[in-house]
């Protein structure tokens, strides 16, 4: 393999792995808020959350933002409108930053950190784009079977 397609192929393996990793968290944090599942606190408890938080309508509040993680992080996962769902989840973390920046920075004390981190790395996935390594790509290269085109007569 040259230095060139090694290049691009790590290049799209990092790409893929970024994506990856922030969908699959995007989608469990989106799942603990949506639907109480992996121990979290489903919309009522989050919602209760926000609302000690000072934050305005909680339960349409927690409606989008676990909305916004859930399907976001499918969204990343697959490759599929990832610059617009990268530029929704930094908003949302932008937003969880906002909300508890009265703690501090530290991630011990449940302050800005996290959120902020997850941010910039969305940032930048949004910069740069979800890569060849995607579902579209995936379809899109898929040999064409006859019994699938469309003849016209």
């Amino acid at each position: 393999m040259s230095a060139f397609h090694q290049g691009v192929w790590t290049s799209e393996l990092g790409r893929f792995l970024l994506r990856g990793a922030l969908g699959v968290v995007f989608v469990g944090h989106g799942a603990q808020k949506l639907f109480g599942v992996f121990g979290g606190p489903g919309l009522t408890g989050f919602s209760g959350f926000l609302d000690g938080l000072g934050i305005p309508f909680p339960m349409v509040n927690a409606v989008l933002a676990g909305s916004a993680e859930f399907f976001g992080g499918l969204a990343l996962l697959a490759g599929v409108g990832t610059r617009a769902a990268a530029a929704l989840l930094v908003v949302t973390m932008t937003v969880a930053a906002f909300a508890v920046r009265s703690r501090g920075l530290s991630v011990q004390n449940g302050g800005m950190e996290y959120p902020l981190v997850l941010a910039v790395l969305l940032f930048g996935i949004g910069l740069i784009g979800p890569g060849r390594l995607t579902v579209g790509s995936l379809i899109r290269s898929a040999p064409a079977r006859e019994h699938d085109l469309v003849k016209s007569h």
